[in-house]
């Protein structure tokens, strides 16, 4: 988290003091580094433009489902970023974030009709299709608009992408995609409808892969099949290849994304030179944890030590339901103090004050912290926010962007009152 550093024993993130922002918005709060959201997302694109895929030759389509926030949104837009939403309100995010919904891919397994007609109206670049009774619903809503949807469909390659059960997508007992061995037919199905346009295929086979040979091996799966479409007739006109490259949270070394994006285009190209003439075929991307993971910290106060006779415990005000990844995966995110101290550490458990014992934030963790101290959760920024949730009625955190030695509130932290304005007696 290169944005992120100590200064005369402060934690900043660029030139901005984190207790700064506690003390005007308190805690729990999110905060993102303009920075290290533009390097990440240009770690993309940079490698995109010096393998010769520039204009329309590759697109990087931000996975909005890893941190939905508008000022985030609106700044990846401003780079040239597409979006891959799963949702219609993921959609009607983008567009309040001013983004151009001409790069927007539809993925997921259940999409409503009225989300349909949504993304429909909004001419989005194509939706990424998962069974044949998707395929005759997305038919028939586009033929009662009087248009022609555009299709891709997410095939299952299964590839173990040897990441943690609940983020792996592209195996057999997986709900997501099409059995491979089904893809050719489910193609010839989605070619005979009369008000839906084949324009490409997806894969995308699980979340914070270390190493790109699955990811490759996945590519292969797809090149394959690719052939037997043209072989049939069935011409593609983009490879969407998914997202999934992780990030760092503890001692992970995962593969750079130049040294991925080289090793995958060089595949394409020798496959496009040997049977299709060189004829080009724009690759999409879908990336999210590694734009937006390590761009963001969770900051949280330390209201109560316990010491225990077989645990210390750091009592925060931040809690499950502000980051769900420890209680939801085991996940380790790395907890640093905003203020760093001089005295002997102890082992603690950071916990929260939601009513589980699965509301913990880290274990076993050396701090020199003392009541009313201000800790950082690190590597944050994805899937933190977008899966907080209101239980025991707390209000979810604030977000503030950092850009230099300034800083801005881009979502109030919830009262009680909001929790339950929807509600009646």
């Amino acid at each position: 988290m290169s944005h992120f550093t100590y200064t005369n024993g402060k934690l900043h993130a660029e030139q901005t003091a984190l207790d700064r922002i506690a003390a005007e918005f308190g805690t729990p709060t999110y905060i993102y580094s303009s920075a290290s959201l533009t390097e990440n997302f240009l770690a993309y694109a940079t490698a995109c433009q010096q393998h010769g895929r520039g204009n329309k030759g590759a697109l990087v389509c931000y996975s909005v489902k890893s941190n939905s926030n508008l000022a985030v949104l609106s700044l990846l837009s401003k780079l040239g970023s597409g979006f891959d939403i799963v949702s219609g309100g993921e959609l009607e995010r983008v567009i309040a974030a001013g983004g151009d919904t001409k790069k927007v891919i539809f993925s997921g397994v259940g999409k409503s009709r009225d989300e349909m007609r949504l993304a429909l109206s909004h001419e989005i670049l194509c939706f990424n299709v998962e069974s044949i009774p998707e395929l005759h619903r997305l038919n028939d809503v586009a033929a009662s608009m009087g248009k022609r949807a555009r299709v891709s469909l997410r095939v299952n390659p299964d590839v173990d992408p040897k990441t943690h059960p609940y983020i792996s997508t592209g195996l057999k007992e997986n709900k997501f995609g099409i059995a491979f061995e089904d893809a050719l037919e489910t193609y010839r199905v989605a070619a005979g409808l009369p008000h839906l346009e084949v324009t490409g295929i997806d894969c995308h086979i699980g979340s914070q892969l270390l190493d790109d040979a699955p990811l490759l091996e996945a590519l292969d799966k797809v090149i394959e099949l690719a052939d037997q479409l043209h072989a049939a007739g069935i011409e593609l006109h983009h490879l969407d290849i998914g997202g999934g490259i992780g990030i760092t949270y503890d001692q992970e070394q995962p593969v750079a994304v130049g040294d991925y994006l080289g090793r995958l285009f060089k595949r394409i190209d020798q496959w496009r030179a040997a049977n299709y003439n060189n004829k080009p075929i724009t690759v999409l991307f879908e990336p999210g944890r590694s734009i937006v993971g390590n761009a963001g910290v969770l900051i949280t106060e330390v209201q109560y030590l316990k010491h225990g006779g077989n645990k210390n415990f750091a009592v925060v005000d931040a809690a499950m339901n502000d980051l769900m990844r420890p209680a939801m995966y085991e996940a380790w995110h790395g907890v640093q103090p905003i203020n760093q101290r001089s005295e002997s550490p102890k082992i603690y458990d950071v916990v929260g004050p939601v009513c589980e014992s699965g509301d913990w934030l880290a274990r076993d963790r050396t701090l020199a912290v003392e009541s009313g101290d201000l800790l950082a959760i690190m590597s944050a920024g994805a899937y933190g926010m977008t899966m907080a949730s209101n239980y025991n009625t707390r209000g979810r955190a604030a977000e503030v962007l950092v850009d230099g030695d300034q800083f801005r509130l881009i979502r109030k932290r919830e009262k009680s009152s909001d929790l339950f304005a929807l509600e009646n007696i």
